[in-house]
């Protein structure tokens, strides 16, 4: 698979960009949000998603992984492949694709051209569970298994660098979901800090509580 490309954009068009690596023009489709951000003549870096068919090889760019690895959960949904899920997020965000699908905004959804009201329907029950809470990018690869809150890795991350062994931040980082969760509920993004402060207030707690 062909992760991201970097190098100078050598044209542009309505729908796609050239960029040169190694001497190689790349053809990649993007959103006209992406495109908007790329300029002739410049150096950039774009994650991508390489569809594979019988007949062709065609390679989507996007701005950042999150987006990335949104288009390709949105081709899990029946009836919804590449140029749909890139007609979505020319439309929406990653983040108010999240907020659609969990909220059951089938408006929004039909907002895109070549959803109707099934469509929307079947989107949302198919990718419910998928898509991750509102606000909160996914980060993991699509392999059919639920997408891994980044607040996780980051808090575990800082415990392990503060000297603490992976199981008790294993155990700490369970702990604070509850405190994450409840962010998510509220329709805000978890902060880091915080749930790094409650991890060590529990790290530093009484014998039990997962103490160095």
């Amino acid at each position: 698979m062909i992760a991201s490309v970097a190098g100078r954009v050598a044209a542009k068009s309505l729908g796609s960009a050239v960029v040169e690596v190694g001497g190689v023009g790349i053809q990649v489709h993007c959103t006209p949000g992406t495109l908007s951000t790329l300029r002739v003549g410049e150096t950039a870096r774009l994650s991508t998603s390489l569809v594979v068919r019988e007949e062709s090889l065609t390679l989507y760019g996007f701005a950042d992984d999150d987006e990335r690895v949104v288009f390709e959960l949105l081709q899990t949904a029946s009836g919804v492949g590449p140029r749909l899920a890139l007609s979505m997020l020319a439309v929406h965000t990653p983040g108010a694709l999240r907020l659609a699908v969990a909220s059951g905004d089938l408006k929004a959804l039909t907002q895109v051209p070549g959803i109707g009201q099934k469509g929307a329907q079947r989107i949302v029950l198919e990718l419910k569970d998928k898509l991750g809470a509102p606000g909160e990018p996914v980060v993991a690869s699509v392999n059919g298994h639920a997408p891994t809150p980044p607040w996780r890795d980051q808090v575990h991350t800082g415990l392990v660098g503060l000297g603490y062994t992976a199981r008790d931040a294993d155990e700490a980082v369970a702990l604070v979901a509850r405190e994450a969760d409840a962010e998510l509920a509220l329709g805000r993004t978890p902060q880091v800090a915080a749930l790094l402060k409650s991890a060590l207030r529990i790290l530093s707690g009484p014998p039990g509580g997962g103490r160095r």
